[in-house]
């Protein structure tokens, strides 16, 4: 006598209800509650659950005798992820795409909307230098990809002649139940009469051209364009040109473009950056500078006698940097000085040196109980600079805390 009936409530079946009967009740409620087509999650989990416990001879003896409580006791409360059950019915890979991979509702990816399944995109990554960003540019891009059987017309084989694998019931793969404890794990591997096919094919009723493979390897030429202003990371995208498969809508080949490191020039949006060596006397009084741009032109910059350039200025230049992608409009150039100074000077030309420049600064005076000793400077060694600039005290030290200390103090 059975002791609960919630379970057969729950798919509107009698208690004698027969195996076909549950099978044929689940289905009808299932497709209705299903939370791809909008119906109750937490009600499609509880009439999944009933209908895995009552499909099961043992399972459902122990419910019938014990109800809720029985399970529990016996272990068998843990069952299967009701979407993977649902698919096995369904033969499908889950939600309701028509033969699509994916987990549907319960796998966090989102239920598959109806329609053809889509092949992968085909990413490809170009890459391109900042002349070719600023100037635009046409390249060709080569690829192989499947195209369907031009003679079977990716069916494999003769009419009638591709059949479905009884093995995996035309899914292409095989489900096997591994009790692990309170739980049943579900295992899945491609189907090894059909190698994941989910099709069988006889050897003498093959297509020739294709091998029964119903498609076949093609050599594309896609022509890309890259337009001015555009970024590294951005992306163009050929629709309908990825692999061909049979019953499949075709999917897409994306290019992302890849900006190579300029060695003159930084980018930032619109505006480029740069650095330029002046000399010292050009510098100090004027003169001309150029630099070579991203195109077929070089700037020449005028520096005004007398006004003074110095060490890490930054100027800018107006309508020299990029060009916007949409308006083509430029954006600035900013300029950052590195003044070089002179190896060696003749001592007769300081005179005019003095005359020119500032007065020198005078000394610091000191009281009269500090004694001056003259000193010379020498050139420090290579291995020597090196180990005095890792430790420089003047380097990112907080204030208050230094590094070095002189031992009388």
């Amino acid at each position: 006598m059975v002791r609960e009936r919630k379970f057969y409530d729950l798919l509107d079946v009698p208690a004698d209800a027969s195996e076909a009967d549950l099978k044929k009740a689940y289905r009808k409620k299932a497709l209705r509650l299903h939370p791809d087509k909008g119906g109750d999650p937490d009600m499609f989990k509880e009439v999944t659950h009933a209908y895995e416990v009552l499909s099961d001879p043992e399972k459902r003896s122990i419910y019938d005798a014990r109800g809720e409580a029985g399970l529990s006791e016996a272990g068998g409360m843990g069952g299967m992820d009701p979407q993977d059950l649902f698919s096995q019915l369904f033969g499908g890979g889950g939600g309701f795409g028509g033969g699509g991979g994916g987990s549907g509702f319960f796998g966090g990816g989102g239920g598959r909307s109806q329609g053809p399944r889509k092949t992968k995109d085909l990413v490809h990554r170009v890459h391109v230098t900042l002349e070719d960003l600023y100037k635009g540019k046409t390249t060709k891009l080569a690829l192989t990809r499947n195209v369907l059987c031009s003679k079977c017309h990716g069916k494999g084989g003769k009419e009638g002649a591709v059949k479905q694998c009884n093995n995996c019931s035309g899914r292409g793969v095989k489900v096997t139940l591994r009790q692990m404890g309170p739980m049943i794990q579900q295992i899945q591997s491609p189907c090894d009469d059909c190698s994941g096919t989910g099709e069988i094919i006889n050897a003498k009723d093959r297509c020739n051209h294709c091998k029964g493979k119903k498609v076949l390897p093609d050599k594309k030429l896609l022509e890309v364009h890259i337009d001015k202003g555009m970024k590294g990371g951005q992306t163009i995208q050929f629709a309908g040109e990825s692999d061909q498969a049979p019953g499949a809508q075709t999917g897409d080949v994306i290019i992302v473009i890849e900006e190579k490191q300029h060695d003159r020039f930084k980018r930032q949006d619109t505006d480029l950056f740069t650095d330029i060596e002046v000399d010292l006397l050009t510098a100090l009084g004027g003169g001309q500078l150029s630099i070579k741009h991203l195109d077929d032109r070089a700037l020449l910059i005028n520096l005004v006698p007398g006004e003074v350039i110095r060490h890490d200025d930054i100027k800018v230049i107006h309508g020299q940097g990029m060009p916007s992608q949409r308006h083509h409009e430029p954006g600035s150039m900013y300029v950052k000085f590195r003044v070089i100074f002179p190896d060696h000077i003749e001592p007769a030309a300081i005179p005019m040196l003095e005359n020119a420049l500032p007065p020198r600064k005078p000394l610091d005076k000191f009281p009269k109980n500090v004694l001056m000793e003259e000193v010379d400077l020498d050139e420090v060694d290579p291995r020597s600079r090196a180990h005095a600039m890792q430790d420089d005290p003047m380097d990112g030290e907080p204030e208050g805390e230094p590094r070095v200390q002189c031992a009388n103090q």
